[in-house]
């Protein structure tokens, strides 16, 4: 098989994954589809059970292709599940770039690396090419807060080296450091009272609400940390004062000490503009992941780098705000790395992938999987 053939081959792949819709919670066609095309590469497929604690319509894949070699535990990894709006999606592919020719995302987050994963098996099984053992981790509703990585058995969370293809950014990015993630539901309780009448006798939960908001720091307060509010809902007709109003927001940051102090900042003061105006807060946390740092002479990075360079791709290491599967793998015992495939101006209609960052991630991972046998 000649390199022409293999990208064709590729590049008719992705297209016809991001034409199956498989929003957050609705993987199944998707995941059939995979599995289908895995099997066809000799590799084992199989659901997990976790679509009773994720609520989707599916579960993971986990597929296994058994080596001819020893050396290290390959884990390749990508999701399943895009983002809205993600129905329908019409790609069209001009001077080599593939975008959506619709109101939709293109879907490459996530099945560029789905796709590459394919490409990078279906290559292996052609060439007959020797390796150790690969497996193949394909998650759900990873776009709603990780949930299909955290509902994985442990015992499917198992290899050497788990190489997550799910960055944006052109291929040869290696991110070597991701934040620790809370996110916040507050629920301030007013007194309602009419508005024109008598406001003297209410306290409105969206001032309190609004106080809150005005006194927490937002935005990019360092380097490494971020705090964000998404929502403000509550009230009413505007005659009433608002007896109830729903906060929510988040705050990340790669130190997980700097992390929890702007946390514990963020709790203070939602409860002190709560108590200042006469009235109640409920408050409830939930670290969605934690975060983890790689140093730049890591074996693992040190793989990922040479087998960026075999395939003539410029490594560079970079650090993300953003959180990936790799972050809840890490933290379960699976040493992750996340690698950039491609795709930019993800969730958003503006979303592309240049074909040829795919063909490259198809042979970074032919590298990664060449050098996993002498690990």
């Amino acid at each position: 098989m000649d390199d022409r053939h293999g990208s064709e081959r590729l590049l008719a792949t992705f297209l016809e994954a991001v034409r199956i819709d498989s929003p957050s919670g609705e993987e199944a066609a998707f995941g059939a589809w995979c599995a289908e095309r895995l099997k066809g590469l000799g590799a084992t497929a199989r659901f997990d059970d976790s679509s009773r604690a994720t609520g989707s319509d599916t579960g993971n894949l986990i597929a296994e292709v058994p080596g001819d070699r020893e050396g290290a535990v390959l884990v390749l990894s990508a999701h399943l599940d895009t983002v809205e709006p993600g129905r329908g999606i019409a790609p069209a592919v001009d001077g080599g770039v593939v975008r959506s020719s619709g109101g939709t995302v293109l879907g490459a987050d996530d099945k560029a690396g789905v796709a590459a994963i394919l490409e990078a098996l279906a290559r292996v099984a052609e060439q007959a090419r020797p390796h150790a053992p690969l497996r193949v981790v394909l998650t759900v509703q990873e776009e709603k807060g990780l949930v299909g990585a955290k509902a994985l058995a442990d015992a499917d969370i198992r290899g050497d080296l788990c190489l997550v293809l799910d960055a944006h950014g052109p291929v040869g990015r290696i991110i070597i450091s991701a934040p620790t993630h809370h996110t916040f539901t507050a629920t301030f309780e007013g007194v309602s009272a009419h508005a024109g009448v008598e406001p003297e006798r209410g306290i409105s939960a969206v001032a309190m609400a609004a106080s809150a908001v005005c006194a927490m720091r937002l935005g990019r307060l360092d380097e490494e940390t971020t705090a964000n509010v998404g929502e403000v809902r509550g009230g009413g007709e505007t005659n009433v004062v608002a007896a109830s109003c729903l906060l929510t927001g988040e705050c990340r940051s790669r130190d997980p000490e700097q992390a929890e102090r702007i946390r514990l900042e963020m709790d203070e003061e939602m409860r002190l503009a709560a108590r200042s105006a006469g009235g109640s807060v409920r408050i409830d946390w939930v670290k969605q992941y934690d975060g983890y740092r790689l140093a730049p002479d890591d074996e693992r990075v040190a793989l990922v780098e040479r087998a960026c360079a075999v395939a003539g791709v410029e490594p560079s290491l970079v650090v993300t705000g953003g959180g990936s599967d790799g972050s809840v793998l890490t933290a379960r015992g699976l040493p992750s790395v996340v690698l950039s495939c491609g795709m930019t101006d993800v969730h958003s209609t503006q979303e592309s992938v240049a074909v040829t960052d795919l063909d490259a991630m198809v042979r970074v991972l032919l590298a990664a999987i060449d050098l996993a046998v002498s690990s």
